[in-house]
């Protein structure tokens, strides 16, 4: 599998922790339902605030991409939902922690509401490497 950065300076340039576009070459696509904030042992959203319910969120979606046979890391398409865009910065610096360069693309929606009052969802795309036959 092979992951290409796409960026052009006739489009904005990436203003957080994502890329213009990624192409891929190769390897298996996984299309990761939405992770909201629940703690797997108790279903509950986990207790605190925004920066408790982002680093649940990765947790989650860390947990699927390895039980496909991949990592954060290899998403190339991240989805975020926010109840409140005014934490966008927030997500950032804890994508930050959990992601490497080169970031996936990325969009980020400010939406009215999100199941059991989550604050924050997040879906995507991973592309992982095929198996060898």
């Amino acid at each position: 599998m092979q992951k290409d950065i796409v960026s052009t300076n006739k489009a904005p340039e990436a203003i957080g922790t994502y890329s213009q576009a990624v192409a891929v070459t190769g390897g298996i696509t996984v299309y990761l339902s939405g992770q909201i904030p629940l703690v797997p042992e108790t279903m509950e959203i986990v207790e605190g605030g925004i920066n408790e319910q982002i680093h649940q969120v990765f947790k989650n979606l860390s947990a699927v991409c390895g039980a496909a046979g991949g990592d954060l890391n290899d998403i190339v398409k991240l989805n975020i939902f926010l109840t409140d865009l005014s934490h966008f910065p927030t997500v950032n610096e804890i994508m930050a922690q959990y992601f490497s360069v080169p970031y996936p693309a990325r969009a980020a929606l400010g939406i009215k509401e999100l199941p059991r009052g989550a604050q924050v969802e997040m879906d995507g795309v991973l592309v992982k490497e095929a198996d060898p036959e």
